[in-house]
């Protein structure tokens, strides 16, 4: 074992260690003590504050400066980068919704709202959804995105992901009514959901999971057989050894990181001297973060090399190393270094219980999901840029939506409300929701007529846009 990593296990975290039990991010004011029929009547009480049907409402400010929002989250990006960003975001409404959070939780904080506050995903679009593997080498469906996880409404996340399905639909060149039937589809899966969690045992709402079966259930034959051929092709291999043909090489002499700019690439620091050494202490700081057997198993594994990658939409410009380690069998595994910044509901949802924005994003995923990688947690890098820190791959499935037919997509919507709903329920109050939703589809009707609208100024915004950068007042780099 390379010295530097027995250095490691006396170096001093300058962040608090995963051993010492951090707070949640927040509180959730879940009604101790009280029998389940109350909370379900305190919950339907709500309703006279804001009727189910409120929900369909959207008219945007007249002040809402679209560009100034955008070019406000440009702010802290790797500048050379920007314009790829912009570059996906024209490709079409819903890649220019990909990029746009920041947009639509301005535009959510004007919307009716309950009160009640979940662990909130902040980006919850269908495309954050997918499959992954979880330490016990299991395959999950789950919401698999947090960079803007915070405790937040949770009409909030149910909205942004109604809108998603409009504008996928939309984008699959299916009809406008199956659009609307996606979104609902979506908000009915999670009022059924949630009203079930509510009647669960906490321990059971906790252990709650969508696996691989489930999802094949629901899907047509056809779709079936398909998936279960991608399933079966992940549960061969680990993500890193699928990764290594693709980004490593001979370099210099020596296995590294294959650059293909500009959206692989060694940035100059890398080159220098002191890049080895620095990067030995990050990656010691960031041990500390593990549990104590991740630490040992980390142990295993020393750094061979690390280079920046371009990756998403909205995350384009954001600071993103992919690092190789290697065994001393020559086992490869990738970890990302992803850049944490502030979510994008702070400004209307309040700031953060967390000073460091990678334990923020690292807090909430194990709030949210049932099982998380085994490698996940944070720091901070020498120039003060935070952090968290995954596996670059682990057995994850994106859905190829653009194959989507429409009883795919309505299927595809279930099983993300399905999901959705899981997730609030391991970090709010879904007896109080559940008993504000009731039983009969007011709510999900209001959903699919917001979703609808919603989409519509999407498509306007993108439009808006397209024109910024025809007249020269944006740049974009079209790949």
């Amino acid at each position: 074992m390379p010295a530097a990593l027995h250095k490691r296990r006396k170096t001093k975290a300058l962040i608090s260690r995963a051993d010492n039990p951090a707070p949640l991010p927040y509180k959730p004011d879940r009604p101790r003590g009280r029998p389940l029929d109350q909370v379900l009547q305190a919950g339907k009480l709500l309703r006279d504050k804001v009727p189910r049907g409120e929900h369909s409402h959207w008219r945007r400010g007249e002040d809402t400066d679209l560009l100034k929002i955008l070019r406000s989250s440009d702010q802290g990006r790797i500048q050379g980068l920007v314009p790829i960003r912009y570059g996906r975001m024209l490709a079409s409404p819903f890649a220019f919704y990909r990029g746009s959070a920041a947009v639509m939780a301005a535009d959510l904080a004007d919307t009716p709202s309950t009160g009640l506050r979940v662990q909130a995903c902040g980006d919850c679009h269908l495309l954050n959804f997918g499959g992954f593997a979880t330490p016990e080498r299991n395959l999950l469906f789950d919401i698999n995105d947090f960079d803007e996880t915070l405790p937040a409404p949770w009409e909030w996340d149910v909205k942004r992901l109604a809108v998603s399905f409009v504008l996928a639909a939309r984008a699959a060149n299916l009809s406008e009514q199956k659009g609307r039937e996606a979104a609902i589809g979506c908000a009915r899966s999670y009022r059924e959901r949630i009203r079930k969690f509510a009647h669960m045992h906490p321990l059971d709402v906790w252990y709650a999971r969508v696996a691989e079966q489930d999802i094949l259930h629901l899907l047509p034959p056809q779709v079936r057989k398909r998936i279960k051929k991608r399933v079966l092709k992940e549960k061969k291999m680990n993500g890193s050894a699928g990764e290594f043909p693709k980004l490593a090489d001979m370099v210099g002499g020596r296995v590294g990181i294959r650059d293909a700019p500009p959206l692989i690439f060694h940035p100059e620091i890398s080159h220098t001297p002191d890049f080895g050494p620095m990067a030995e202490r990050i990656l010691a700081h960031y041990r500390q973060t593990l549990y104590e057997d991740r630490r040992a198993l980390l142990d295993d594994y020393h750094f061979v090399d690390a280079a920046m990658k371009v990756v998403g939409v909205g995350s384009v410009g954001r600071r993103c190393w992919i690092v190789l380690m290697m065994s001393s069998s020559n086992d490869p595994m990738f970890l990302q270094f992803k850049e944490a910044v502030g979510s994008v509901l702070e400004p209307f949802a309040g700031k953060s219980a967390y000073p460091h924005h990678g334990q923020r994003v690292v807090a909430g995923q194990r709030l949210m999901q049932p099982a998380s990688d085994m490698f996940l947690g944070w720091v901070t890098g020498e120039n003060g840029v935070q952090f968290y820190v995954r596996q670059l791959r682990d057995g994850k499935i994106k859905p190829m939506v653009e194959t989507f037919d429409a009883q795919t997509m309505c299927l595809y919507a279930e099983a993300c409300g399905w999901v959705l709903a899981r997730a609030h329920a391991k970090g709010g109050d879904e007896a109080s929701i559940a008993g504000y939703l009731g039983s009969n589809d007011q709510f999900e009707k209001a959903i699919g007529s917001f979703a609808v609208s919603y989409a519509d100024q999407v498509e306007h915004d993108h439009g808006v846009l397209k024109a910024a950068v025809r007249r020269g007042e944006v740049t974009a780099l079209l790949e």
